[in-house]
């Protein structure tokens, strides 16, 4: 599975982003795919995820400003941002997860088993 990420870019604070990610491959094996952010000097976070019966999940920081959004047709998985804040700067990166997942109670990072794309750079400034 190949993971192709694009969307980000500069924004003021309150602003509003799309990433999106195309999916190649054996993607009928994925049960799950994500958005992962990285801020400087932190790990990497599951922020936003979708199962492959379109049911979604999000991190608490994230919720009620993120959508994220799959197109089975164009093998597509789209974050859409709104209300950014500064907080929300740094990278993030596409992944498709390879394990059974569910999308119920506080999301959590995906299992180790899991494809990466490469990440795109958000940068909220004030």
């Amino acid at each position: 599975v190949q993971l192709q990420a694009s969307g980000g870019g500069s924004v003021q604070a309150g602003g509003s982003l799309r990433l999106s990610c195309v999916s190649s491959g054996t993607t009928y094996t994925i049960n799950a795919w994500g958005w992962y952010h990285q801020a400087v000097g932190k790990e990497r976070e599951l922020v936003a995820a979708i199962s492959d019966d379109g049911r979604a999940n999000y991190r608490d920081s994230v919720k009620g400003r993120f959508t994220i959004t799959r197109d089975d047709i164009k093998e597509t998985v789209s974050l859409e941002m709104t209300d950014l804040t500064i907080d929300d700067t740094g990278v993030y990166y596409c992944v498709a997860e390879l394990n059974p997942w569910e999308p119920t109670g506080p999301l959590t990072n995906f299992s180790p088993l899991t494809y990466w794309g490469q990440g795109t750079q958000v940068t909220v400034s004030s």
